[in-house]
C-alpha cells in the first residue's frame, strides 16, 4: 500500500502499526513526553520532593544550624570568647579524647571534672576531637545539638497544628531568646540535654511511651540535675496515659536515685574536698533580699513563658518537665542563676515550645470559640514576638558586616599566643586560653597552686603596664624569674628565665 492509500485507509502517523503508531488500548502520551527511549525528565519532581511537608524540620535545621555555627565561630575567631567554660570543656573533652581522665587544670591541677558537673556525655565528642582538635569543634557540634532540637519540635507542632503553624513555632524556637543566649555563652553541656528533651516530649504528646522513656534516661549522664528532670518526664508521662505505665515509673525511681547517687557519692568521690561544691549556692542567705528575689524570679518566669508561648503553655503538663530547672535555680541565691542571661535557660526552651504546641491542639478543639481562635493565631504572634525580640539577641549580629571582619587585633594576637610551643604549660586569663588549650597544659590565672609554668599570656586591662604584669607574675611564683616574650594589641606573653 502507497501512501495515498494508507491515508485513505484511515492509517495517519498515529494509527497502528506506523513507526509513531500506538498500541490500541493503551493512554496517548501527553505532547511533551519523552519520546524514542528518552528518560523522563526528573528534575522537577526532585525539586519537588525537596520541598515535601516532611522535610520542613530538617530544613529548618539545617538554616539554624548554619545561624548557630556562624555566630560561634565568628565570635571565637574574633576573640570575643566570654567565659573560661570553653576552655574548661575543651580540656575535660581533650581529657577524654587521648584515652585518659576528664582532667580540667583550669579548675585547678589534676583536677578531675567529674567531681565538678557529672557530664560523662562529653565522651561522645572525643573522637571528633581527636581528629579536629580545636575549640570550634566543640561549637560546631553544640549548633548542631542544638538545631537537631529544633527537628522534633518543628515536626510535633506540624503534626497537629497544619505545616504553616508547624514552621512557625520550629523557627519561633529555633529564635527563641533562651537558645540564642546559649548559642552565643561559648560552649555548654545542656547541649546535648536539647535534643533529648525535645525528642522525649515529643514522644509523650504522641503517646508513645517507651520512647519517652528512652529518650529521657539519658539526661542523668549531661548534668547531675538532670537526673530529676528526667524524673520529672516520667511523671509527665503518668499523667498523660492516666494510668500506671512500668517504665514511666521506673523512670522516675531512676531519675531521682541517679540524682542522689551522683551528688552523694559519684561527684564527692572525685572531688578533692569528698563534697559537691554547688551547695554553698543553695538557700536564703545569699546578698539579695526576699522581695528583690521574687520579683527577679518572677521576671524570669514570665520571660520563659510569656514571649515563647502567650502562656498557654499553662494548660499542658509538659510544662511539669520545667520545675526541676526553675526550682533549683529559684532556691539558689547565685544571681547569675536568677537571670536571663548565658546559657541557664536554654534547656527550658524545648519544654515550653512543645507544651504550648500540646495546649495548641487542645485548645484548638475546645468547644469556647474565643480559645479556638486563639489558638489558631498564637503560632504567627509567637513567631512575630521571636522576630522582633531577636533584633536585641545575639543571631541579630548577623546581619552586620562588621561581625565578619577580623580584626587585626586579633589576627595579631593569634599570630603572638602561636609562638608559644606545644606542650608548653601555661597561665592564662579568659581572651587567651581558648587559643592554647589544644595544644598546651593551661592553668588558671593565679590558680596553679605552686606550678611555676612556663609562660604566662593574659590580656593587659585597667591601665596595667608590662612591668606590672611582669611584677605580680613574679609575686605569684616566688624564686621564679619572667621576661616579656612578645606583645600584641593588649596582650602580653611571659616566658620563665630562671627559678625551679
Amino acid at each position: 500500500m502507497d501512501t495515498a492509500a494508507a491515508t485513505a485507509a484511515g492509517a495517519g502517523p498515529g494509527a497502528p502499526g506506523t513507526a509513531t503508531g500506538i498500541p490500541p488500548g493503551q493512554p496517548t502520551a501527553p505532547p511533551d513526553a519523552p519520546r524514542d527511549g528518552q528518560p523522563a525528565a526528573r528534575g522537577p519532581r526532585r525539586l519537588a520532593a525537596w520541598g515535601a511537608p516532611r522535610l520542613d524540620p530538617w530544613w529548618t535545621a539545617v538554616l539554624l544550624f548554619a545561624a548557630y555555627a556562624t555566630l560561634s565561630l565568628l565570635r571565637h575567631l574574633t576573640m570575643g570568647t566570654a567565659s573560661w567554660d570553653l576552655g574548661i570543656f575543651e580540656q575535660a573533652v581533650r581529657g577524654y579524647a587521648h584515652l585518659g581522665a576528664p582532667i580540667v587544670d583550669l579548675k585547678g591541677p589534676g583536677t578531675n571534672i567529674l567531681g565538678d558537673h557529672f557530664s560523662p556525655v562529653l565522651i561522645l565528642l572525643a573522637p571528633l576531637y581527636r581528629l579536629l582538635p580545636s575549640p570550634m569543634t566543640l561549637l560546631t557540634a553544640q549548633a548542631a545539638l542544638f538545631a537537631l532540637s529544633s527537628v522534633p519540635v518543628t515536626r510535633t507542632a506540624a503534626r497537629y497544628l497544619g505545616r504553616a503553624r508547624g514552621l512557625a513555632i520550629g523557627v519561633a524556637y529555633g529564635l527563641s531568646w533562651g537558645v540564642q543566649k546559649a548559642v552565643d555563652f561559648d560552649f555548654h553541656e545542656i547541649a546535648f540535654a536539647m535534643p533529648l528533651l525535645a525528642f522525649a516530649l515529643e514522644a509523650v504528646v504522641r503517646g508513645r511511651w517507651t520512647a519517652a522513656v528512652c529518650w529521657a534516661a539519658p539526661l542523668v549522664l549531661v548534668k547531675e540535675d538532670l537526673g530529676v528532670t528526667a524524673a520529672a518526664i516520667g511523671m509527665v508521662v503518668l499523667v498523660r496515659a492516666r494510668r500506671a505505665v512500668p517504665l514511666a515509673v521506673a523512670l522516675v525511681g531512676f531519675g531521682l536515685t541517679a540524682t542522689a547517687v551522683t551528688l552523694g557519692v559519684i561527684i564527692p568521690g572525685f572531688n578533692g574536698t569528698g563534697s559537691y561544691d554547688y551547695w554553698t549556692k543553695l538557700g536564703g542567705d545569699g546578698a539579695a533580699g526576699p522581695g528583690i528575689g521574687v520579683g527577679t524570679a518572677l521576671h524570669t518566669l514570665l520571660w520563659v513563658l510569656l514571649p515563647t508561648t502567650g502562656l498557654l503553655a499553662l494548660r499542658s503538663p509538659l510544662l511539669l518537665a520545667a520545675v526541676p530547672t526553675l526550682g533549683w535555680r529559684f532556691v539558689s541565691h547565685e544571681p547569675h542563676y536568677w537571670g536571663i542571661d548565658w546559657h541557664y535557660n536554654a534547656v527550658l526552651m524545648p519544654v515550653v515550645l512543645l507544651a504550648l504546641v500540646d495546649a495548641l491542639d487542645r485548645s484548638g478543639r475546645s468547644p469556647r470559640p474565643w480559645l479556638r481562635g486563639l489558638a489558631g493565631q498564637l503560632p504567627a504572634a509567637c513567631l512575630a514576638a521571636a522576630l522582633a525580640l531577636t533584633t536585641t539577641l545575639p543571631l541579630s549580629r548577623l546581619t552586620e558586616s562588621e561581625t565578619y571582619r577580623i580584626p587585626p587585633e586579633a589576627a595579631a594576637a593569634d599570630r603572638l599566643l602561636a609562638t608559644v610551643p606545644d606542650g608548653a604549660s601555661v597561665e592564662a586569663d579568659i581572651r587567651p586560653l581558648s587559643r592554647l588549650v589544644s595544644r598546651t597544659r593551661v592553668f588558671w590565672i593565679g590558680d596553679t597552686r605552686g606550678i611555676a609554668p612556663d609562660y604566662i599570656a593574659v590580656q593587659l586591662a585597667d591601665g596595667r603596664t608590662l612591668e606590672q604584669v611582669r611584677t605580680e607574675a613574679e609575686q605569684r611564683h616566688p624564686h621564679t624569674g619572667y621576661a616579656v616574650s612578645g606583645t600584641a594589641a593588649d596582650f602580653v606573653v611571659l616566658r620563665r628565665t630562671s627559678g625551679p
